[in-house]
C-alpha cells in the first residue's frame, strides 16, 4: 500500500481566497507584493477570484490544508493570448517544502495544455528570495522597471521581469 503525497495540488475554489489576504498579511510575504493596506488586498482577493472562476488558479494543499495559490492572467485579447502573467503566493509557513516548485510546475502545465500558452512571465521585486527559485525552474531576467515599487519609509525597489518559453 503506497502512501498519499502530504501535498496535493488543485484547481483553486472559492473558499480558498480566504487564505490570501491571510498570507498577504504576512511580514516577509507582502514585501513581495506592492499592496500595502487592507482595501488593496482585498482588491487583489476580489481579482483572483475573477480568475479561479476561469479556472486559471491552483492551490497547494499540505495535508489537507491551503498552503498557497498561483494564477495565471489569461488574456482575452487574441493577439495576447499566446504569451501570460502569472502570480504565486506560498504560507511563509510552508516554505522551504518545495510548494512552489510544485506550484510553478503545475502553473507551467496548465498553461501549456489547458490554454496553449507558449510564453509565461512574472514580475518580481528585487528583494524577493523567490527570485532564485524562479530562475532554477528555468526563468530568465528580460528587464528591469527601477525604482518601481516605493515603500512607506521611501525605500524603492526595481521591479524584475522574468520569463520562460513554454514551447
Amino acid at each position: 500500500m503506497s502512501k498519499k503525497p502530504l501535498v496535493h495540488i488543485r484547481e483553486t475554489v472559492i473558499d480558498d481566497l480566504s487564505y490570501i489576504p491571510i498570507w498577504l498579511k504576512q511580514p516577509n510575504v507582502l514585501n513581495g507584493f506592492p499592496m500595502s493596506d487592507d482595501r488593496e488586498i482585498q482588491d487583489s482577493v476580489a481579482l483572483w477570484k475573477q480568475y479561479i472562476l476561469l479556472n486559471c488558479s491552483i492551490t497547494a494543499l499540505y495535508k489537507k490544508i491551503p498552503c498557497g495559490c498561483a494564477n495565471l492572467y489569461i488574456q482575452t485579447i487574441e493577439k495576447l493570448r499566446h504569451q501570460c502573467l502569472f502570480v504565486i503566493l506560498v504560507d511563509e509557513k510552508y516554505r522551504g517544502m518545495g510548494i512552489g516548485t510544485l506550484l510553478i510546475q503545475g502553473m507551467k502545465k496548465r498553461a501549456r495544455e489547458k490554454f496553449g500558452i507558449e510564453l509565461l512571465h512574472l514580475e518580481v521585486y528585487e528583494n524577493n528570495r523567490a527570485i532564485r527559485l524562479y530562475e532554477r525552474m528555468g526563468f530568465v531576467e528580460y528587464g528591469r522597471h527601477p525604482k518601481y515599487l516605493k515603500e512607506a519609509d521611501g525605500t524603492y525597489y526595481d521591479k524584475i521581469l522574468m520569463q520562460q518559453s513554454l514551447v
